[in-house]
């Protein structure tokens, strides 16, 4: 396999900030396990945070595709990897608002089973960033992929099991239906934008094997 590294040194940079804008991924699914536990202390501090930086990652991904003339990338492929990595912490942090907002109403909900899906998902993800920085090898990542896909798959059968059981069943009142119908399609889409970024990912190792 050919080394990514050995024949483009200035990929290094983009590979780097795909990768930290990745960790930013993380940290903000991180931040989502600690204001979602009992008693927590409810911030938005490292939501924003996460995505001040991933923010900040996403333009120095935009300038450096500016000023770098030859990449083995193709420069959509790079700006939609890091546009979906980008909205995973942004619709976290939308979460995180909207939650604490409605937090009195929402003492009894469970949303553990997305946020395992979701650090399922960022996990399959780094570990994908990481086998691309070492070569195309399209075995390793279409076995990601599928991973990623299944995630996907799961996710969506549990947003169709709450609808029926928490939202239309009509067992809550209507604000809270709303505020959890709304806070299952923002889970939802960061899921939708892991699998965006897999695809992503898939797509350039297929492109150059």
């Amino acid at each position: 396999m050919i080394s990514l590294q050995k024949f483009f040194g200035k990929d290094e940079q983009f590979f780097e900030l795909l990768e930290a804008s990745a960790e930013e991924c993380r940290a903000s699914v991180k931040a989502l396990q600690h204001i979602l536990k009992p008693g927590a202390q409810l911030a938005l501090d490292e939501f924003s945070a996460s995505r001040r930086k991933d923010k900040q990652i996403t333009t120095q991904i935009g300038e450096l595709l500016c000023r770098v003339s030859v990449t083995s990338l193709d420069r959509e492929d790079i700006q939609a990897l890091s546009n979906a990595l980008y909205k995973i912490p942004k619709s976290l942090e939308k979460f995180a608002e909207r939650f604490i907002i409605a937090t009195s109403l929402l003492q009894d909900t469970d949303f553990s089973p997305q946020v395992k899906l979701l650090e399922e998902a960022v996990e399959v993800i780094i570990l994908m960033l990481k086998e691309l920085r070492k070569g195309f090898h399209m075995e390793n990542t279409s076995r990601q992929n599928a991973i990623l896909q299944q995630i996907e798959g799961e996710a969506d059968k549990l947003i169709l099991n709450l609808l029926k059981t928490e939202i239309y069943s009509r067992k809550h009142d209507p604000v809270k239906m709303i505020i959890l119908k709304d806070l299952y399609e923002l889970l939802e889409k960061v899921l939708d934008r892991s699998r965006d970024a897999g695809n992503v990912i898939s797509n350039i190792v297929m492109k150059n094997t």
